[in-house]
């Protein structure tokens, strides 16, 4: 199965999405911040990133601009997991090569690992 890691500021959101995920038989690292997000993903080497956008000492965005900077992080694919709004995550962060954008409230964790199997390439289960 698939590494991922899971950048969320809500430790309740990001332990539902964690145990969803390890129960679909995937390995999965959160962090809480934009920050740690970064460290996280070159240490880990996920193969899909989570991530919200607005977080306390960096957004989601400002990680996502400073991933794709990196030699080890400008493939990664990355999923914003959001309460935004798809119009309000802007155009710039569709610029850095998000695979998806998903709004939190309008879709089940079941519907969010569809999103990301199917980015994977993978069959739901």
């Amino acid at each position: 199965m698939a590494k991922i890691a899971i950048i969320e500021d809500d430790a309740a959101i990001a332990e539902m999405y964690r145990v969803k995920f390890v129960k679909d038989g995937h390995q999965v690292e959160t962090a809480s911040n934009g920050q740690l997000g970064l460290a996280l993903i070159k240490s880990y080497a996920p193969d899909i990133v989570l991530s919200d956008i607005i977080m306390p000492d960096m957004t989601g965005d400002a990680m996502l601009r400073q991933l794709r900077a990196t030699d080890w992080g400008k493939d990664v694919k990355v999923i914003i997991l959001t309460n935004v709004s798809e119009q309000e995550v802007g155009a710039e962060v569709h610029d850095l090569g998000v695979s998806a954008v998903i709004v939190k409230a309008k879709l089940t964790p079941r519907q969010v690992a569809a999103v990301v199997n199917e980015q994977l390439g993978m069959t739901q289960s």
